[in-house]
């Protein structure tokens, strides 16, 4: 998928069309938070199989 500058600015002004400029912040900061929330959930999992194959080996 190939995004160039001009499809970025669509998408931008369809999100300032339908949510308005109050809300978009929020939306921003709701995201922020859930792609934060994902990272660390999915850094435990990966810390747990490093974990698990260091036991294996020794």
């Amino acid at each position: 998928m190939n995004l160039g500058i001009g499809s970025i600015f669509l998408i931008v002004f369809v999100a300032l069309l339908i949510f308005g400029p109050k809300k978009l912040p929020e939306l921003g900061k709701a995201a922020g938070n859930t792609l934060r929330e994902f990272k660390n959930a999915t850094k435990g999992l990966a810390d747990d199989d490093d974990d698990h194959n260091k036991k294996e080996i020794k």
